[in-house]
């Protein structure tokens, strides 16, 4: 399921990105006092954390509250001018603190894992496609922090900018798969061990000659670490997030070398 925001009325998602969020109760006919735009988006938040993106709707938001969902109309126009809010808001929660003082790479390093800790804690920023930015304070806090921090490699700041997208796009492609192998746990009701143990028992029996037809395969499968309690999908994905991460800084040093001229 991908959800493309920016899809509401451009003015009115703007105004609620950018203006005050708080809107005063009535005090004649009209929904109750109490509720206000930060209110719905915090419930709309902790409804796709808990259920997905599918769960959301204005009339699951309302129930949350204790209202109907012709009562939130008064504060958002409708869901995807919410989704608008929802991403903003929750890009917002990244920190900003990553100081390269101690150099940049140390500093990239802490905030592609607080992007990854972000996106797995709020896993249905994932089915928000970039393709349509809401271009909120929250967006642009992140864009200012990656640039901030990536910025101190010394590369011009045109070339800063495809770093900074490759590097959202490592954390993003890596937190998916991790994000994904709980979800399926969740949704099928059965665990990533007990998958993949009735499955390889099938292989070897169906598939005798499965090494010698896959060989290179085989030898990946002979090299896997050590077991471990974290689910096996979810490892691999961070073990390919941050070697992913190593190799793109590993470039950027490279491209710092390479601007610098002969030694």
């Amino acid at each position: 399921m991908v959800v493309f925001a920016g899809q509401g009325d451009a003015r009115r998602s703007m105004e609620l990105l950018w203006g005050p969020r708080v809107v005063a109760p009535r005090t004649g006919p009209g929904p109750k006092p109490g509720l206000s735009v930060e209110a719905i988006v915090a419930a709309a938040i902790d409804i796709a954390d808990a259920e997905g993106m599918a769960a959301l709707s204005m009339r699951s938001v309302g129930e949350r509250l204790g209202r109907t969902a012709m009562a939130l109309y008064t504060y958002v126009p409708g869901k995807t001018e919410l989704v608008d809010l929802m991403y903003d808001r929750t890009l917002g929660e990244l920190p900003s603190s990553f100081s390269p003082s101690a150099g940049w790479r140390p500093a990239a390093v802490a905030l592609a894992d607080a992007l990854w800790d972000l996106h797995l804690r709020h896993p249905w920023l994932l089915q928000v496609s970039p393709a349509r930015p809401v271009l909120g304070p929250g967006e642009f806090h992140v864009q200012e922090t990656l640039l901030s921090v990536l910025a101190a490699t010394g590369l011009p700041l045109p070339r800063v900018r495809w770093v900074v997208s490759a590097l959202f796009n490592v954390v993003r492609g890596s937190v998916q798969a991790a994000a994904e192998s709980r979800q399926a746990a969740r949704e099928t009701g059965l665990s990533e061990e007990d998958w993949w143990y009735a499955r390889s028992a099938l292989l070897e029996e169906l598939v005798p000659d499965l090494t010698s037809r896959f060989p290179t395969v085989a030898r990946l499968g002979s090299s896997e670490p050590a077991p471990s309690d974290e689910p096996y999908l979810e490892r691999e994905a961070r073990l390919s997030f941050e070697a992913g991460l190593e190799l793109l800084l590993d470039g950027v040093e490279a491209a710092i070398v390479k601007a610098s001229g002969p030694r």
